[in-house]
């Protein structure tokens, strides 16, 4: 008797395991490190860190150098849930964020309390690139200009 509860409960504790590492969450594709492809000269450089957030969030945040090696960085952190989050380092703004697809996510982003630009960040299937399509707004919600910008991988 004791040696077929003690079969039981190994089982018991096989099988509570195994479900218990079904349900582990896959870590986003996007956390590490990210430069982004820009033909100007050193020390211009634009790099994007994605870490994790809470329970399936994600926090990120984006170190710019410009012409004259002023340095300067923003962050801010979503659940992709699609609420308004403020953003550090830039004052009167605020970001949200919400899954398209398992590969693109809608970024919305306000200043002052009115959308002015949408960005469309897509992760390659190769996960090795992030492609962002920036749609810009006026106070309108007019469009008044698209562009675009290509992260690689370097963590």
């Amino acid at each position: 008797m004791l040696k077929r509860n003690l079969i039981l409960a190994v089982v018991l504790l096989s099988a509570g395991t195994v479900v218990l590492a079904q349900q582990k969450p896959t870590p986003n594709p996007r956390f590490g490190r990210w430069k982004m492809d820009q033909a100007a000269p050193a020390p211009q450089s634009n790099i994007m860190t994605y870490e994790p957030f809470g329970t399936g969030g994600m926090k990120v945040t984006v170190a710019t150098v410009n012409a004259q090696s002023q340095k300067s960085e923003w962050s801010y952190e979503t659940l992709f849930d699609g609420v308004f989050r403020p953003v550090a380092g830039q004052q009167g703004s605020e970001t949200a964020v919400e899954f398209i697809n398992d590969h693109s996510t809608r970024i919305q982003n306000k200043r002052n309390g009115k959308v002015n630009q949408i960005v469309i960040n897509t992760l390659s299937d190769d996960g090795k690139t992030i492609n962002n399509e920036y749609v810009r707004m006026d106070e309108n919600g007019k469009i008044t200009g698209v562009t675009h910008a290509v992260y690689r991988r370097i963590e």
